[in-house]
């Protein structure tokens, strides 16, 4: 039995504080920590656990901005969305092309971090890591286009697994500290042994681990008491998170001297071999392996429904719309994402595209934020911070764009450019209508969102949240 707008009526019941909680937990945690914490050790040091706190507020400031765009925008879409209702569907566009091309950049990041975990067990030479990488990445594709679900959502053992390592390793770095006090000062000493000339830099690549809010922002209208309840979980989500962040990264860094983190390709595996030895290091990268290819699986049709959303709303080339006959799925699109990951995973390393990635991710957050700041209303006087959080997060962006390396700038730049191109030949728009009507169905999008509860860390949150429900009602 339907309601009245077309969804079934249990997927309108209204999402709770703890549901948008671990929504937004979930669209952000996946393998990140396995990849970033090295990647900023040899450009600021131990002094990056002070980036990784820095990196949550400010993710949490442009995150607030993303739920009151929602809730005056109830609309599917996400920034794209709310982009185009301030202003019009050309900046909408240019929103979308630079999400797009940042959320592809994630595809052979993880590519190239699971050939790095793999290469613990098995030493490849570049050939094989080439072999690796794509049949990594088009394993990845198939399934997404026979339209297996997200192994995120697989099922509550596989979410378990993937963290175990991460809790044993928090556990035992804080018993090693406790045991050997030394270890902690010598590696934390001095905290910032190269100054801080690349704070700009380290921010850069540390924030990357904090994206991924953006696609979990929901339509207000399917929040209970949105006005309270979108920013508070915001405002927790994003708490969890960094916590969740600091205290790993703090054992890692106080585990491990930062030097040699800035050349560990594997750099939880050598913090597991100190604190648990061999058998330790086997587990922390068993765990990585399964991390990386399971959590962001999904990811992968995310990024080819992006591409798919633009394409039937005639803002990209056809293409990108075509769907596969049996399985329903926007396989062109799929595939030419897999190809295009392939090739960078070849000739690309992962600090220039994370930091490419986040260029695009800022210039989205930016336009974003601009969006805020036109379509609030003064009348709404219990979203707290409305006036003056979108003109912080426009101070945050610019200062993200400023600090990518020159090459992002100017490349970044052109393919802006190349999307303005891209818009003018494709219009004027023709909607696909019926596939339109499919892609932006309301009851997709709402279940598609609610995967995020199952991902890595949000599934153990709700698996502790009824334990404690239970142990209460005792």
């Amino acid at each position: 039995m339907n309601s009245g707008s077309g969804i079934p009526k249990k997927l309108r019941e209204e999402l709770t504080f703890f549901d948008l909680t671990n929504i937004v937990v979930g669209s952000i945690v996946g393998a990140d920590i396995y990849i970033a914490s090295a990647l900023t050790a040899g450009l600021i040091g131990p002094f990056s656990i002070i980036v990784w706190l820095v990196a949550g507020v400010l993710a949490t400031i442009i995150a607030l901005v993303y739920a009151y765009c929602s809730y005056y925008v109830p609309r599917v879409g996400g920034p794209f969305a709310f982009v185009s209702y301030a202003f019009d569907d050309f900046y909408g566009f240019l929103t979308g092309w630079s999400m797009w091309i940042a959320e592809l950049l994630a595809l052979p990041v993880f590519a190239i971090a699971f050939v790095q975990y793999l290469q613990y067990f098995f030493p490849l030479d570049f050939f094989q890591q080439v072999v690796v990488k794509g049949v990594f990445l088009f394993t990845l594709v198939f399934i997404n286009i026979i339209g297996v679900k997200a192994a995120g959502r697989a099922n509550d053992f596989l979410t378990i697994i993937k963290l175990i390592p991460l809790v044993l390793l928090v556990f035992g770095g804080i018993l090693l500290f406790i045991f050997n006090p030394g270890t902690l000062v010598t590696n934390y000493t001095p905290l910032a042994p190269l100054g801080l000339k690349n704070f700009g830099a380290a921010l850069v690549l540390i924030l990357w681990a904090y994206a991924g809010f953006e696609l979990g922002t929901l339509p207000a209208s399917e929040v209970k008491d949105p006005k309270k309840t979108i920013p508070k979980a915001i405002i927790t989500g994003m708490m969890i998170v960094t916590a969740f962040y600091l205290s790993t990264n703090f054992v890692i860094y106080g585990v491990v001297n930062w030097s040699k983190l800035a050349t560990s390709a594997t750099p939880l595996v050598d913090v597991a071999l100190v604190i648990f030895g061999a058998v330790g290091a086997i587990i922390m990268a068993v765990g990585a392996l399964l991390s990386v290819s399971g959590s962001d699986g999904s990811n992968v049709l995310t990024t080819a429904r992006l591409s798919y959303a633009m394409s039937i709303d005639g803002l990209f080339p056809r293409i990108f719309s075509r769907i596969h006959p049996k399985y329903g799925t926007p396989y062109i699109a799929l595939l030419i994402h897999g190809t295009i990951a392939f090739t960078l995973s070849i000739y690309s390393g992962l600090p220039g595209l994370i930091s490419f990635s986040v260029f695009n991710l800022a210039f989205s957050y930016l336009l974003t934020c601009l969006a805020l700041i036109i379509i609030k209303k003064e009348t709404e006087k219990n979203l707290y911070g409305q006036n003056i959080l979108p003109w912080f997060g426009v101070g945050i962006c610019l200062y993200l764009i400023y600090s990518t390396a020159i090459f992002d700038k100017v490349v970044g730049s052109v393919l802006i450019l190349f999307g303005i191109l891209l818009y003018v030949f494709f219009t004027p728009k023709t909607d696909i209508h019926h596939l339109k009507e499919l892609f932006i169905s309301e009851e997709n999008i709402f279940i598609n969102t609610m995967e995020k509860k199952y991902r890595f860390l949000a599934n153990i949150i709700r698996l502790l949240h009824q334990a404690y429900r239970k142990v209460k009602r005792i």
